[in-house]
């Protein structure tokens, strides 16, 4: 890794690591509820990975470990992955508390393999989380490491139209290439779980397309099952999106989806 890309991993982890005490005491993430059972999955990825029980799940860029602890709670042996220290640490705490047996390890996503050295029946991966790797290639080729023979990948994220368009100014515009190769940076006050903290958000970015997505998996030896988009986002997280559906929203006009979804086998 380039001394650039460590610079900017930094930045990233710095930020992450002050918004785990944002975020835990935040209504987006709502822990309370989530300590007395709640689960923080959503439908997409409880309909596409179905009965976990007895499955071995990892799951990368896992925060503070919400969805790790939730698919534990549904039977599966669980180790999450993050890149800041105070996110796993809370993950850990959290763990304990619940009397559940997931592990968490803090590693940059990228040398997974070098800190696990187990296999998987499932890599899991969810809602913002390829926008932070420059590369996703040795991102592929991590996640056929780390399944066993057979064994499922399922990522669901944002969609790549979605980070085409700078949130920071009064009405969204498309500023940023599809695909683009360049670090994106934004500063800004406050995070996506709770626009009013005073906290100052620093972070660099990467744009991937689909054909880099399907690419880096394909190429490390995995056999796509499908690839579906979506119109609906469970996270309010965009400016101007409307409730159609309870929990679900989307854009007044559809012209582009919020998600997509890859499930692929070893």
């Amino acid at each position: 890794m380039s001394e650039e890309f460590k610079t900017y991993f930094e930045t990233n982890k710095q930020t992450w690591n002050e918004k785990v005490d944002v975020h835990a005491a935040s209504e987006f993430y709502d822990i309370d509820a989530f300590k007395k059972g709640k689960s923080s999955l959503n439908r997409y990825e409880i309909e596409a990975l179905g009965d976990v029980s007895g499955k071995s799940l990892l799951h990368l860029q896992c925060h503070f470990g919400q969805d790790t602890l939730s698919w534990s709670r549904m039977g599966a042996q669980c180790t999450g992955v993050d890149l800041s220290e105070k996110g796993i640490e809370l993950a850990s705490q959290l763990n304990e508390e619940l009397e559940l047996d997931a592990k968490f390890v803090c590693c940059n996503v990228l040398d997974t393999s070098t800190y696990i050295k187990d296999q998987f029946d499932i890599v899991y991966t969810s809602y913002g989380v390829i926008g932070w790797l420059p590369d996703l290639k040795p991102w592929g080729k991590m996640i056929a490491e780390k399944l066993k023979p057979g064994g499922t990948f399922y990522i669901v994220e944002f969609h790549p139209i979605v980070w085409m368009f700078d949130y920071l100014e009064k009405e969204p515009i498309i500023r940023y290439g599809y695909h683009q190769k360049e670090a994106i940076y934004e500063e800004y006050q406050g995070t996506y779980a709770d626009e009013n903290s005073k906290m100052l958000s620093k972070e660099y970015g990467w744009n991937h397309g689909f054909g880099e997505i399907i690419s880096s998996l394909s190429e490390a030896g995995l056999t796509i099952e499908y690839m579906k988009e979506y119109d609906q986002s469970p996270y309010k997280i965009f400016p101007n999106l409307i409730e159609k559906q309870k929990g679900l929203f989307e854009t007044e006009n559809k012209l582009y989806p919020l998600l997509f979804a890859i499930k692929a086998k070893l």
